[in-house]
């Protein structure tokens, strides 16, 4: 394993197809091909399903991503050493809602404290009811959540990541060694529906396009509970990648599988008011995110 492996994979994996991330790298699809396969090879194990839509990571894909992600980060962070910005001041004010702020914020939190350790980050976790109208009393300067749920003219957003919504189900389940499975097996089966972060209003506007419907055994808000009863086999649920963890809390394993069709992406990113100046702290902010999404790996 090298870092150029690990770049060409994290490519791959963020954009969905070997085209794509040859395009991001400036690099030519046999060489993302030939990196993938010799990682695939020295590790022993297949870290994607190739489709007719691209690219999808298996379960062990997943895993390595988590990781490759860290590894780069450390890589990067030290190579950014000597560039850190000491006089990087004031405070900035940020919302952001509850998914993201657990499964998202807090790695990148560390990384902006050590970047730039005189930054104030005031930060507030509240719904995106609440964000919105914050951001737009001037409450707060900017806010990270799920811009997949954004429908507000007056702020202006910019989505960082998508994460790709699966079928969660217990390891011994019927369909944890299936590569898809259908709205209309999916609704044979107990659903555990999560409603915290509107997941329940986005659930339901994909599940109105199909014939069948969800048979919910019960609505929570908490997504350890979800992970809880599916492992445990009391039920499964459709959930997104960034919020997935192959274990339960007692130890048990989760399996997921793709819906077919497709269900809309997770999309989380920075939100704005509309026309609003950036300050010097919003806009380090804003160039973080973006350097590390858009562009996180030079080669």
């Amino acid at each position: 394993m090298n870092f150029r492996q690990l770049k060409y994979f994290v490519a791959t994996a963020e954009t969905g197809q070997v085209s794509r991330a040859a395009s991001a790298l400036s690099i030519s699809q046999s060489s993302v091909t030939s990196a993938i396969r010799d990682l695939e090879t020295s590790l022993g194990t297949v870290l994607f399903l190739r489709t007719h839509h691209g690219m999808d990571l298996t379960d062990a894909g997943r895993d390595l991503l988590a990781s490759a992600y860290a590894i780069l980060a450390k890589v990067d962070e030290a190579q950014r050493l000597r560039h850190r910005d000491t006089g990087a001041s004031g405070k900035v004010r940020i919302a952001a809602s509850y998914t993201v702020i657990g499964y998202f914020l807090p790695y990148h939190l560390d990384r902006l404290r050590r970047l730039h350790p005189d930054l104030d980050i005031d930060l507030h976790e509240l719904n995106r009811e609440s964000i919105e109208e914050g951001l737009l009393a001037n409450r707060f300067d900017m806010a990270v959540l799920l811009t997949s749920n954004l429908s507000n003219p007056e702020l202006e957003s910019e989505t960082l990541m998508r994460s790709t919504r699966r079928v969660w189900v217990a390891s011994g389940h019927r369909f944890a060694q299936r590569r898809s499975v259908a709205f209309d097996e999916i609704a044979t089966e107990d659903y555990i529906l999560l409603t915290v972060d509107e997941a329940a209003n986005t659930a339901m506007k994909y599940w109105s396009l199909q014939t069948a419907q969800p048979r919910v055994c019960l609505r929570t808000m908490s997504i350890e509970a979800v992970r809880s009863m599916v492992a445990n086999g009391q039920g499964i649920t459709i959930l997104s990648d960034m919020v997935y963890r192959p274990w339960s809390l007692e130890g048990k394993r989760i399996a997921t599988a793709l819906t077919e069709p497709g269900v809309p992406t997770m999309d989380v990113g920075l939100a704005w008011r509309r026309g609003i100046a950036f300050s010097p702290q919003m806009q380090l902010i804003h160039s973080y995110f973006r350097q590390t999404f858009n562009a996180p790996y030079a080669v």
